[in-house]
């Protein structure tokens, strides 16, 4: 199907795959509300498409305004044809460093408000019996990686909480339910990635900036919204294989993350800082 005059909705949509996302939905013919923290960035989106914009900024875990974001979304244009749950963020530290309340807020942010919306939205696409919920998670919600311990298990419950949604909606309510999993998309995850004291980390991966272009990564996306895919792999070469290695040969994955974990572990002992990996993504 396409979107053409329908009306999506995008948390996190003033940078990285939100960006880009909305602007190939917008191409497509969409109507978009754009939502962000960040109401100077979501002002640029929106300038490049007019009225087809509206521009509703919140922050993703401010549970209080939930509902009331939600209700002036659907009231825009009469509901919400599609839902992307977009808006996280990262992590880069050893378990043993971080303060609980990074895990509190990666949780809140990465996981915790992507329910609390879904919850908001989901009565009106129920009474409807139509509509498209997307969420994106990340090889990390599959893939158990060093240095993302609060990441992963945010993203490892964005899967389940979505697997187990798609389980109830999609059938008896015809309401489909899509999750993606990107790998290294050249964005400015890593860099706003949270510290083991929950401090901005400020500097970008290898990994990232040699990653999948955003504007490639939201083309694969919204060719597998538009045909109804539950799941949608953003990923190339070690990351890909991660997936697959975590379905066949779950061992020999565990392997190679234990000796990337040893790894790091050794730097902390030597008083280096956690750097991952650098690999050919």
């Amino acid at each position: 199907m396409s979107f053409k005059g329908k009306t999506a909705w995008i948390t996190g949509a003033s940078s990285g795959i939100g960006e880009a996302l909305a602007g190939a939905l917008l191409e497509e013919g969409a109507f978009v509300i754009l939502s962000g923290r960040r109401v100077d960035e979501l002002k640029r989106v929106s300038e490049r498409h007019g009225n087809a914009t509206l521009i509703h900024p919140f922050e993703a875990a401010d549970f209080a305004v939930i509902d009331d974001m939600a209700k002036r979304a659907l009231d825009w244009r009469g509901g919400i044809d599609l839902l992307v749950n977009n808006a996280g963020i990262s992590q880069r530290s050893l378990a043993v460093d971080t303060k609980f309340d990074v895990y509190r807020r990666i949780v809140d942010i990465d996981l915790l408000a992507p329910i609390a919306l879904t919850q908001a939205v989901l009565p009106s696409m129920v009474e409807r019996k139509s509509g498209h919920i997307a969420a994106v998670s990340s090889v990390a919600g599959k893939v158990g990686a060093p240095l993302r311990t609060a990441y992963c298990a945010a993203k490892h419950g964005v899967t389940g909480y979505f697997d187990a949604l798609r389980a109830e909606v999609e059938t008896a309510y015809g309401i489909k339910v899509t999750t993606i999993f990107p790998g290294s998309v050249r964005t400015a995850v890593a860099a706003n990635a949270l510290n083991a004291d929950g401090t901005v980390r400020g500097v970008s991966d290898v990994n990232i900036d040699n990653g999948i272009p955003a504007d490639v990564a939201a083309a694969q996306i919204l060719a597998g919204l538009n045909a109804g895919e539950r799941e949608i792999v953003v990923a190339e070469g070690v990351e890909a294989g991660a997936l697959e290695l975590r379905r066949a040969d779950p061992a020999t994955l565990f392997a190679f993350t234990a000796a990337e974990g040893a790894r790091l572990a050794a730097a902390r002992a030597e008083g280096q800082g956690p750097e991952p990996a650098k690999v050919n993504t």
